[in-house]
């Protein structure tokens, strides 16, 4: 009876070795849950990114006016007959 009383407690420590230690261990089941989570908020960041990249191809493919903006904006373009003013901030005195 002592004999088998020995082998049960040996084969549960060697199994809670393993779920605590060995390889795929609660710890690293832990470690690629939190992996996991990182992931999935950047996934849904991209995700955003995508969705306005999308809008911002819907609009130059269907309107002037975000050409126009664009143009103006990012390449400093006007139209004709428009005149261009550029107004700089005050000078601070020291």
């Amino acid at each position: 009876m002592k004999w088998i009383s020995l082998v049960l407690i040996t084969l549960l420590c060697l199994l809670q070795y393993r779920l605590w230690f060995g390889k795929n261990s609660i710890p690293d089941y832990w470690q690629m849950k939190q992996e996991a989570q990182q992931m999935q908020k950047q996934n849904a960041n991209l995700a955003q990114r995508n969705n306005l990249l999308k809008a911002d191809i819907e609009d130059l493919k269907v309107g002037m006016d975000a050409i126009e903006e664009r143009a103006r904006n990012e390449l400093g373009m006007i139209k004709e007959g428009e005149t261009f003013y550029r107004i700089l901030p005050p000078e601070q005195q020291p």
